[in-house]
């Protein structure tokens, strides 16, 4: 299946993950305007943007650039739904990686959360989800996501869920290195 043409809905227990809809515009504001969830984020490669976002125009010009670049196959943004609350609590990017360096064929996983969630249980739940189907759905032989090392809970989850951290740094466009990186092999 190729998730460019067809995005599925997946979904445990708890949360439940289907691409950005323009309507996810509110929740999403409370996500990347939270102070205490942005240093969180990956913002890796990504040209300066620190995901800190204030307005609802800016909410807005993010969402339209996620639905482009899934319409264009550069990654796929899923919202993040908690089904008790039937609200968006965060994203999750996700697209495959080949390049020059230790993170080829590479399913690439960045994980946004407001941080009210970013404890180990809601973090362990989102991500055995999230790597239950992208070894598949982006046809990879390895996940990797980035935990900063303030993260406690985030490692924690990724570490009992068998990630590793990795010493190999992920080389952006320009020749950046970036490390905290941490690796699950299929």
């Amino acid at each position: 299946m190729n998730v460019y043409q067809f995005c599925p809905e997946i979904q445990n227990g708890n949360f439940l993950f289907r691409l950005v809809q323009s309507s996810d515009v509110y929740d999403l504001l409370k996500v990347y305007s939270d102070v205490k969830a942005v240093p969180l984020f990956n913002s890796d490669n990504c040209h300066g943007d620190d995901f800190h976002y204030t307005t609802l125009e800016r909410m807005r010009s993010a969402l339209d650039f996620w639905q482009e670049a899934y319409k264009n196959g550069w990654f796929v943004r899923f919202a993040i739904i908690d089904k008790t609350k039937n609200e968006v609590i965060g994203t999750i990017e996700e697209f495959r990686r080949d390049d020059n360096d230790y993170f080829t064929n590479c399913g690439l996983v960045r994980l946004d959360l407001r941080s009210d969630y970013e404890h180990v249980s809601a973090i362990r739940d989102i991500m055995s989800l999230a790597a239950s189907q992208s070894f598949d759905l982006f046809d990879c032989g390895m996940l990797a996501t980035k935990a900063a090392p303030t993260a406690l809970e985030r490692i924690s989850a990724l570490t009992s869920l068998g990630f590793t951290k990795s010493d190999q740094p992920l080389v952006g466009h320009d020749g950046t290195k970036y490390y905290d990186y941490y690796v699950l092999t299929k």
